[in-house]
């Protein structure tokens, strides 16, 4: 029996190289599928794509990128900027566990904005939440999208500090993103 259905999807990274995480942009509701599908995509991009399930195993049958926005996750021994400490710090002297603030280039135009979330208590790991698809990038990149236009480069960071990173880059061909690529890759 083989059924179908039409969604709108962030990609994200599969079990192993031979998948991709389709993390439906309404629901979170993960679906895995061949990479060799759609080896075009990248993780990070939104797409629009109808699914297919044949004998349970679901696959792709057709996909289009509807916003070219990049994540990457990345685990770094490098410091972290700035900004990111101040605002982790905010976080901590006022008793919550997250907070975010808006970036500035050298000529006070907004360039990103920045997410911390204190490390979490016991066996959770909100770099792997993230990654995985179960704490999702989604709302952050919505609330970005509503004073600026995709698409992004989206960073999440876990640093040697006691806190994840999530940071926004408002544009991807920017100088900003070079500094994060210089920086972190």
């Amino acid at each position: 029996m083989q059924q179908s259905s039409d969604g709108r999807f962030r990609v994200l990274p599969g079990r192993d190289e031979e998948e991709w995480l389709l993390l439906d942009v309404e629901s979170a509701e993960p679906t895995y599928v061949p990479a060799a599908d759609a080896p075009d995509l990248a993780v990070g991009n939104r797409v629009s794509a109808s699914l297919r399930w044949t004998d349970g195993d679901p696959s792709i049958d057709e996909v289009e990128v509807t916003a070219p926005t990049r994540f990457r996750f990345v685990r770094t021994e490098e410091a972290v900027f700035q900004a990111a400490q101040e605002c982790f710090e905010a976080a901590r002297s006022a008793g919550e566990a997250m907070n975010s603030r808006v970036t500035y280039s050298t000529d006070n135009e907004p360039n990103g904005v920045v997410y911390t979330f204190a490390e979490q208590a016991g066996q959770r790991d909100l770099f792997s939440e993230f990654r995985d698809g179960v704490k999702p990038l989604e709302p952050l990149v919505a609330r970005a999208a509503e004073s600026a236009e995709p698409p992004f480069s989206v960073w999440v960071l876990d640093p040697r500090e006691p806190f994840v990173l999530v940071y926004i880059v408002l544009d991807p061909d920017g100088i900003l993103e070079e500094t994060m690529r210089d920086t972190y890759l």
